[in-house]
């Protein structure tokens, strides 16, 4: 008896993403009008996505409004608060298109769009990918993520590191003391909060000695929760901790 012919796994693969595709047409990832491809935005949501691009500060990752053509220059907030991060970066300003998608993934369940974000992270972020040792998330303390379910900053991280061929550690730091919600909190009632929240595991303190850590989470507001974990992987033997983020909260004028 012949053995039945079966189909090569691309066109299995192809089928199913057409059959897809048909129960649950792409979406725009900020508001969800129709679009080509799953994850994608509408132009509407495109324009109105304020991508960071350079000039910035090399600290924060902060845009200036105007290059000056003097190389790069630190923000007036770098030199006056230099952060325990080495560089902070982000795709986009926290407003809009990006602060949509940020609350679909997080608030609506939208898991499916960390692979898409995780792709402009990854694409912004070149620069502090390419010299990292390794891709950490920032943790949710144990009882906020049994509520959420999904840790959002580790869904974005995972693919920055398999694109990256980077080791993934998202069991390297822990969340050791639930904190209040930062909403509304002042730049110093966050980092007050936060103090001692964060602490390397004891097994993960070997893989962490002498290595550069790429921190990554979803948003960076005040940048007190990156300082804090930034604060605890140094001392727990990291070399360096750089940050990469989808979106960034501007803390001065631009």
């Amino acid at each position: 008896m012949r053995a039945p012919l079966l189909a090569p796994v691309p066109a299995l693969r192809s089928l199913l993403r057409v059959a897809l595709g048909l129960v649950y047409p792409p979406a725009c990832a900020a508001c969800g009008a129709a679009t080509a491809d799953p994850g994608a935005f509408c132009p509407g949501c495109w324009a109105s996505l304020r991508l960071i691009e350079a000039p910035l500060c090399p600290r924060y990752g902060t845009p200036f409004a105007l290059d000056l053509g003097l190389g790069p220059l630190l923000s007036p907030r770098a030199i006056a608060e230099p952060p325990v991060f080495g560089r902070a970066r982000a795709v986009a300003l926290y407003d809009g298109a990006a602060r949509e998608i940020v609350h679909r993934l997080k608030y609506e369940d939208r898991l499916d769009l960390a692979v898409p974000m995780a792709r402009m992270m990854a694409s912004r972020g070149r620069e502090v990918v390419a010299e990292a040792d390794c891709v950490v998330p920032v943790p949710l303390h144990r009882w906020r993520l049994f509520r959420r379910r999904f840790n959002q900053a580790a869904l974005l991280a995972r693919p920055i590191a398999r694109g990256a061929g980077l080791p993934f550690e998202p069991g390297a730091l822990t969340r050791v003391r639930a904190t209040r919600s930062q909403v509304g909190l002042s730049r110093a009632g966050r980092a007050a909060t936060l103090q001692g929240a964060f602490r390397v595991a004891q097994t993960a303190r070997a893989r962490l000695q002498g290595r550069r850590v790429l921190l990554v989470d979803d948003v960076t507001t005040t940048g007190a929760t990156a300082n804090a974990a930034a604060r605890a992987l140094l001392r727990g033997g990291a070399a360096s901790v750089d940050l990469l983020t989808f979106a960034l909260v501007a803390q001065e004028p631009l």
